[in-house]
């Protein structure tokens, strides 16, 4: 008897998209399905559009022609704040909120509540937040505004989680941070897609970082998806020239 095994539906497709700011063309006929349940990382030169796409992901920002999808429904037919929830962005530099991290934590939790339609959503307490993101449950009680950069980076993780989310995005999280706590932050981003079963998209400078964290990378150039794949194929055989062409000139 032969069985058929249906295709998994990926999180995001993104079809025809173009982007302008101000007048700046950032996305141009962008087509690229990111697959559900895997570490994506998104390179390319400066300027090839890597932050301008992983923001259209939870509507930071709208595309100005084109569809995005998420798990097959298009995005803006999801409501709004509730898309948040699900899909939670880390930003390249934190900000805390005045209080302690255990403030900012249950203030995330909070808005999460309000916005989700979904009456039985369970959030994590503080401290397991803390422990999902690699930090001492202790730090609850730390001023925020008193932490470190990687502290910080690391805490925006666990915030982001205090939503319950199927998605995190995270732009260049370890761009101002030392080799060392950049290791940290990365091994915490593969562990999370791993224990909690997170599709996980990071845009990343750093080819060494994708290529050891990420399992399907994206190579963009200005404003243009030039190849997609899994991660180690795209750097022991990328298909494009121009990928290569780039892979050489990093190395």
């Amino acid at each position: 008897m032969n069985t058929i095994t249906a295709e998994r539906v990926p999180a995001f497709s993104l079809r025809q998209v173009q982007q302008v700011r101000g007048d700046v063309h950032t996305l141009r006929d962008v087509d690229l399905d990111i697959p559900a349940g895997e570490v994506v990382a998104l390179v390319g030169p400066s300027g090839a559009g890597k932050t301008s796409l992983v923001r259209l992901l939870n509507r930071l920002d709208d595309p100005v022609s084109g569809t995005v999808t998420y798990d097959g429904a298009a995005i803006e037919s999801i409501y709004v704040r509730e898309l948040r929830r699900k899909i939670a962005f880390v930003f390249q530099v934190p900000v805390m909120f005045d209080g302690t991290v255990a403030d900012n934590l249950l203030f995330a939790r909070d808005l999460a509540h309000a916005a989700t339609r979904t009456p039985t959503l369970r959030t994590p307490e503080p401290a397991e937040a803390l422990r999902l993101a690699g930090v001492d449950p202790e730090f609850a009680s730390r001023d925020a505004q008193s932490l470190s950069g990687g502290e910080r980076q690391r805490v925006s993780i666990a915030r982001a989680l205090m939503t319950a989310p199927e998605v995190l995005l995270l732009d260049e999280p370890t761009s101002a941070l030392d080799p060392d706590v950049a290791a940290h932050i990365l091994a915490t981003i593969r562990s999370l897609a791993d224990t909690m079963h997170l599709t996980v998209v990071m845009v990343t400078h750093r080819l060494e970082e994708a290529r050891a964290v990420s399992t399907h990378t994206v190579f963009m150039e200005a404003g243009t998806v030039i190849e997609s794949g899994a991660t180690e194929t795209m750097f022991s055989a990328p298909t494009q020239p121009r990928t290569r062409d780039f892979l050489v000139r990093q190395r």
